[in-house]
């Protein structure tokens, strides 16, 4: 059996924006995020996980972190379960 798949949300500490990627090393990706390895993260680190689905086929991860960054009843979903989660 291969390893998980993760869909995940940051936010910066900076600017309080949300990102949302998938990943299949999320402690990994969130480094690389903080050191500014990603063009699109880059300016606005620190970053801090606040949010993470996970899942056994790439394909499944890869399909909701589509939703997630396209389709905005996806991301108000999980907005709305942060409420309490963001910084």
């Amino acid at each position: 059996m291969t390893g998980l798949y993760h869909v995940y949300v940051i936010q910066s500490n900076q600017t309080k924006e949300l990102y949302f990627g998938f990943t299949g090393d999320i402690e990994q990706r969130v480094k690389e995020h903080n050191e500014g390895k990603n063009t699109s993260t880059a300016e606005q680190r620190p970053w801090t996980l606040v949010y993470c689905e996970s899942y056994r086929s790439e394909r499944d991860a890869r399909n909701r972190e589509q939703k997630l960054k396209h389709y905005g009843n996806a991301r108000t979903y999980v907005k709305r379960r942060l409420t309490n989660g963001l910084l």
